[in-house]
């Protein structure tokens, strides 16, 4: 079992930056990875970012140059620093975490970038 929680969404102008925190109950050294993902309205849930245990990290196209992915040292956090924001990148954001054989979800965190 791993909780998580996100905290850090809001509602930010366009060309603005947002940071999203995650906490785990497990660290990230007894996972798989833990990442962040996405819904916007209508549409399905969607890779955001992911990073390992080693620090590998992985991003979705349209989030590459304007969000970063980080953990801190210890693994029970992990970070999407989220800059340049654009109107599309409007949604729910949810942290994940895998253990490999599951996969565990927050409850999201609402971003909401105005034009």
């Amino acid at each position: 079992q791993v909780q998580l929680a996100e905290s850090g969404g809001g509602f930010v102008q366009a060309g603005g930056s947002l940071r999203l925190s995650c906490a785990a109950s497990r660290s990230i050294f007894s996972l798989a990875y833990m990442g962040w993902y996405r819904q916007a309205p209508g549409k399905q849930r969607a890779l955001v970012a992911t990073i390992t245990s080693g620090g590998r990290t992985n991003y979705e196209d349209s989030v590459k140059g304007r969000f970063t992915i980080a953990r801190d040292n210890a693994g029970h956090m992990v970070y999407l620093q989220m800059n340049s924001l654009k109107p599309e990148d409007t949604a729910v954001y949810y942290c994940t975490a895998s253990t490999g054989v599951g996969n565990y979800w927050g409850k999201g965190t609402l971003v909401t970038v105005s034009s």
